[in-house]
């Protein structure tokens, strides 16, 4: 029945939009060079000494503990304590574990053999109880306060030593590192008790998926906190990013602004091993004239010098290339009179500028360049027909971040003439520290993908570039071709569907298929026009001012453009796709239905049409109880799963009910032109309000298919405070904070009503009007006002269901 009320261009449309983002998907998740990093390896059995904390500490924390790291001799020797190395503390992100530390708190064990122990790291880890922080935020601000605790308590493990530490090291995780920076947020915290701050992966401008208020109110503190005391934070801080093959945490949320001169914060993409930083000196020497250079096989990897390889989100914290980096940074950022990390700032951003962003190779100072325009979606070829063994070629109007290119470098020359020989392909972001290196033998066909972290900042007039170190008398060819807010998208649409219902329902008395009305009301011109002149009238003072002060939320298209994710037609790409999501998703829905009412029959047998529309309504006050007592005792995204189960129960069953009528009236066709006739003369009497007729069930069910697809979402958005219940249910029964539990009380007396409702007592109401109206300013706030903050959905979705559930008693 779905698929008739869609016409085969429509079919076409969706199904080509399928192909479509598949494309994306793929580019996004596999569309990468492999995973180069080298594992880092323990020689010893590792092991995690459980420190003791205060009793009163581990009450008010009974999922937390603290860990010291060690191996063989060491942890030998250390499980005595007091200890009197140099105390670094590693946090864990989202779903971390704290024995994630064992790689780089390996290493440095290594380092510190190969001086004898003249220095060495005390590697300390928190286990969080792998929370799922990056889905439910309740829980970053408990544990920022138990790391403060934490790091009293390790400070205190080495008093009485000759060099006893007054400070730690931290090294963050993902979300770990943003615990970290919320540290300096706490009332009682004192800034000098962190001497440094390295963050890997983290997500610093804003989260990946905003589900909950709790994680933006948190990322507000403590980004408004940085920025407002700015001058008063003299904390060293390193961010760094995994490159492409991260797509959990883009890179560009990863960069930390410069707060003033008295701070030092740094950001870079890390993307080796010896043989290919060996590659580029000997690349250099051969252009000197001094050398052969040795052949590497063609990779693409990126800017922290002897790392140059892209990293996944977890791969970060165990590739061992980059762990090297950090410890030797870490050595060289010793001051050999107190034995700890150096107090002075320029000396620690020298270290970590020497690092993780200067190159040990060198740039000739005259180079041919060459500059090449990326207009449009276009191809252009550019040929090297100079014999340098260097050049530039400028990539102009190649800013964005959502500009993507591939560019092919063809090398052609005898292979006698290139044998054994490599070119070195560089592709330079003046801008931000994002640079990547592709390796290539010759003569080859090199394929390099051209994409951004970070978008030029408005008022710099840098350009990308593309360096190549070639082989001489080879002949080269360039060829360049083009190639979080998709919820609101996907809900907005389905919102559009639900009001041409409820407006067919109140003007013809009939409900339209979904995917009819779907087809009729989905358009973006109905939403984006709106976003689009409030975005314009925001740039007015006497509009901001107005908006202001009737406290309403910042427009999420602003926080896009802050963010380089704003650029053209972006909202109409993501509101097609969200439109065929739409469309597939209830494909998806009425199938299931329509599967579950089968087996339904198949289990219990036939099922009567119910008489009257109150009939199966007698459960409705002890259900709707159960769920609010629920919301109130456990969690509340649980109870909004029950409820969307009941809900899904109701229409299961009316579905099984009317395929039974059916049937029927294929074996006694007779009795069902009677039962119709008899139908038809009870909807022209005075007691046709409370009897059923098939039409009236067909209708329901037709608008019970749009509101469990908007219920779907509704429970898909609420799922990680459920995950994170379920996980933490050993140690509290009751979630708190509970960012789903005043929704509750709205939402699932609606969805009770509504499970026990039909279009025939909607259709006579005096609020059918009102409702039917709701749906498109909703439809635009779920764009203007969810797109980025996505818990925001849940709370417009259940405006029009209350007053749809109202609609059964005025």
């Amino acid at each position: 029945m779905f698929l008739h009320s869609v016409s085969l261009w429509n079919l076409a449309f969706y199904a080509f939009m399928v192909v479509l983002a598949t494309l994306g998907v793929w580019d996004v998740f596999f569309d990468f060079e492999e995973n180069k990093c080298s594992m880092s390896y323990m020689f010893e059995y590792p092991e995690y000494q459980k420190i003791e904390l205060p009793k009163k500490l581990t009450k008010r924390y009974p999922s937390y503990e603290l860990y010291l790291y060690g191996e063989g001799s060491y942890a030998d020797e250390h499980k005595a304590l007091p200890l009197t190395g140099i105390p670094v503390l590693f946090l864990p992100g989202n779903a971390g574990s704290y024995k994630q530390v064992r790689s780089i708190g390996s290493i440095a064990l290594r380092k510190a053999e190969d001086i004898d122990f003249k220095y060495h790291f005390d590697f300390f880890s928190v286990n969080f109880n792998e929370e799922l922080v990056a889905l439910y935020g309740g829980s970053l601000r408990k544990q920022t306060k138990f790391v403060h605790q934490c790091i009293k308590t390790i400070l205190k493990l080495y008093k009485g030593q000759e060099f006893a530490p007054t400070s730690v090291t931290i090294v963050g995780h993902s979300m770990g590192g943003l615990v970290a920076r919320a540290l300096l947020t706490l009332k009682n915290f004192k800034q000098d008790l962190i001497n440094l701050l390295v963050t890997q992966a983290t997500p610093h401008v804003a989260p990946v998926m905003p589900l909950d208020r709790f994680i933006t109110e948190f990322y507000m503190t403590v980004n408004d906190y940085w920025i407002l005391n700015a001058r008063n934070i003299n904390l060293t801080t390193l961010s760094v990013a995994g490159g492409f093959r991260d797509y959990q945490v883009r890179s560009g949320l990863t960069f930390l602004p410069k707060l003033s001169h008295q701070t030092s914060a740094l950001s870079v993409v890390v993307t080796i091993s010896k043989v290919l930083y060996s590659t580029i000196v000997d690349t250099e020497e051969r252009q000197k004239g001094n050398g052969v250079s040795t052949p590497v096989n063609g990779r693409q990897s990126s800017a922290v010098p002897k790392t140059w390889v892209s990293t996944d989100h977890l791969s970060i914290v165990w590739c061992k290339q980059l762990q090297l980096t950090t410890i030797r940074a870490f050595l060289d950022l010793i001051d050999a009179d107190t034995k700890q990390i150096t107090q002075k700032p320029k000396k620690k951003l020298s270290v970590l500028n020497h690092h993780f962003i200067r190159h040990p190779a060198k740039q000739f100072e005259e180079n041919p360049s060459i500059i090449s325009d990326f207009p449009g979606l276009t191809s252009r070829k550019v040929i090297l027909n100079l014999s340098g063994l260097y050049y530039n070629i400028e990539l102009l109007n190649f800013e964005q971040i959502y500009q993507a290119f591939k560019v092919n470098v063809v090398s052609k020359c005898s292979r006698s003439k290139a044998e054994e020989k490599t070119s070195i392909y560089k592709l330079h972001i003046p801008w931000s520290y994002e640079d990547s290196l592709t390796i290539a033998q010759v003569p080859s066909s090199t394929e390099i993908s051209l994409k951004l972290h970070v978008a030029q900042p408005e008022n710099d007039s840098h350009v990308a570039l593309l360096k190549m170190y070639t082989v001489p008398d080879c002949k080269y060819e360039v060829v360049s071709f083009h190639g979080g807010a998709y919820p609101a998208y996907v809900v907005s649409s389905i919102m559009l569907a639900y009001g041409g219902q409820l407006s067919s329902l109140l003007t013809t008395g009939y409900c339209l298929e979904y995917a009819t009305i779907l087809d009729k009301e989905a358009k973006p011109y109905r939403v984006d026009p709106f976003v689009i002149m409030i975005k314009f009238l925001l740039g007015y003072r006497w509009f901001k001012d107005l908006w202001d002060g009737l406290f309403l939320p910042e427009l999420e298209a602003i926080v896009l453009t802050s963010q380089s994710m704003c650029f053209p037609l972006v909202s109409l790409i993501l509101f097609l796709l969200g439109t065929c999501t739409a469309y597939w998703s209830g494909l998806l829905s009425s199938a299931s239905v329509q599967l579950l009412s089968s087996l339904w029959l198949a289990l219990k047998g036939p099922v009567e049409l119910p008489k009257d529309v109150r009939a199966n309504a007698s459960d409705l006050p002890f259900a709707t109880s159960v769920f609010l007592i629920v919301s109130w005792t456990t969690c509340g995204a649980l109870s909004i799963l029950l409820s969307y189960l009941y809900y899904v129960f109701k229409v299961v069953h009316l579905q099984a009910c009317l395929t039974t009528f059916r049937n029927s009236q294929q074996v006694n066709p007779k009795h069902s032109r009677r039962s119709e006739k008899k139908s038809n003369h009870h909807k022209d009497s005075p007691v046709q309000s409370l009897r059923l007729s098939v039409q009236d069930v067909e209708d329901s069910l037709r608008m019970h298919g749009t509101v469990i697809n908007l219920l779907t979402w509704v429970v898909l958005l609420s799922l990680p405070s459920l995950i994170y219940w379920l996980k933490n249910l050993g140690y509290y029964f009751k979630l708190q904070p509970d960012p789903c539990k005043p929704l509750v009380f709205l939402l699932t007396p609606a969805v009770g009503i509504l499970g026990n409702s039909y279009t025939l007592s909607v259709k006579s109401s005096k609020l059918l009007k009102s409702t039917s109206q709701f749906p498109l300013p909703l439809a635009v706030g779920f764009i203007a006002f969810g797109s980025t903050h996505l818990y925001r959905v849940p709370n417009f979705v259940v405006v029009p269901l209350l007053y749809h559930a109202l609609c059964n008693f005025l």
